[in-house]
Formats: C-alpha cells, structure tokens, sequence
C-alpha cells in the first residue's frame, strides 16, 4: 500500500506454506518498505537492500542475530538498561541471519514506555506464550517499541522513523475492511483448489 495515497499498489495471493517476505514486492532505489515484525528476518531484509530499497521495519529481536557496529555480540538489555522512560535512542547494528548468511546494517530505535504500558505489555506477552514461561530477555524488552531502519538519524530522525512505522496499521485495517465489507476471507471452494485462488482474485479486482 502507498501509504500517501492509501491505495493498493500490489497485492500477492498465496497458499498458506508461504511466509511473509518483502522479496514478494518489486522494491527498487528510492522506496521505503515500512513493515511489521513479521517481515523482520534478515534475508527477506537484505534482498530488499540489495534492490536498493530502504527499510523501516518493527524489530523481533528473537528471529534475528544482532550485532553492534563492528559486528560484535550485542545485548540489547545492557545497552539499554540505563535509559529513561518516554525516551528513544539509536543505536547501530548489524543484523545476521541465524545461518550467518546474510547481513544488513541499519539502526534500531528503541522507545522505553512507563511502567504502566511496559506492565500492559508485559502481561500480553505471558498470556501470548502457552507452553512454559517466557524467558526473562524477552519480558524485559517487552517494556520497549523496538524499530529497525537502514536509514540514518541525520537523513530520517528517530522520532519520525517511529511514527512512519505506525503507519502500517493502515494495511491492517484495510484487510479488516475487505473481510467486513467484500467477505475476502470467504472462500467459495476448497482452500487447495484452483477455484478458491481464481474466486480470490476476482473479489479483489
């Protein structure tokens, strides 16, 4: 979606094996992608940058390996133990792949919320994992909004990086109007069957 004119500029129907990657898009010098964590792996990322494209993206610190400037093992609970509550601070990284394959640097901005919010978040997150108890790295930066972006704070600010990466919710409530308004995720045949894939694009066109 072209979150200035709020109108679809590609959409991909696919079964329910293929996950979610901004290699799906045609990306090229001079976009921005602003997604959510689900597009956050690194390969997904660097086959975006290597199209030229930048990206903003919500970091999931547990689907990646992250690195500091000089590509050392970085721990986002002491980097970030010290700053203050309603605060955001950059910080530069290299994120890996868990096979090491791939790499992209760029900048995570981290936004400390109170301690209301981070309690809100925190008790999400518990009710979010069913099996066991979540481990204490991922409770703690619960109490954070966590961004990623290849762009530096001198050419987009941190405080602006963050509130484009709100704007994706955009995306979100317009799949939400499909389903209300078109009934989009109502398939007239079976899910495996070449018809429910045609049924799907007609009610898109």
């Amino acid at each position: 979606m072209d979150v200035v004119s709020l109108q679809f500029v590609e959409v991909v129907v696919s079964d329910g094996h293929t996950g979610e990657t901004l290699k799906h898009f045609p990306l090229a010098p001079g976009d921005v992608a602003v997604t959510d964590r689900g597009y956050a792996h690194a390969q997904g990322r660097r086959n975006a940058v290597k199209r030229g494209a930048a990206l903003i993206v919500r970091l999931n610190p547990r689907r990646v390996v992250l690195g500091d400037a000089t590509g050392q093992s970085l721990s986002l609970r002491a980097a970030w133990q010290r700053q203050k509550i309603d605060t955001i601070r950059p910080l530069e990284v290299v994120i890996q792949s868990s096979d090491g394959q791939d790499e992209v640097r760029g900048w995570v901005h981290a936004y400390r919320l109170n301690a209301a919010q981070a309690g809100r978040a925190r008790h999400k997150g518990r009710q979010r994992h069913t099996k066991g108890t979540p481990q204490v790295e991922t409770l703690y930066l619960a109490g954070w909004v966590l961004g990623f972006t290849t762009l530096p704070p001198a050419v987009l600010s941190a405080q602006t990086s963050m509130a484009l990466s709100r704007c994706r919710w955009q995306v979100e409530s317009a799949i939400k109007r499909w389903k209300s308004v078109l009934d989009v995720d109502a398939l007239r045949a079976k899910a495996t069957s070449p018809l429910a894939e045609v049924g799907l694009h007609g009610t898109l066109l």
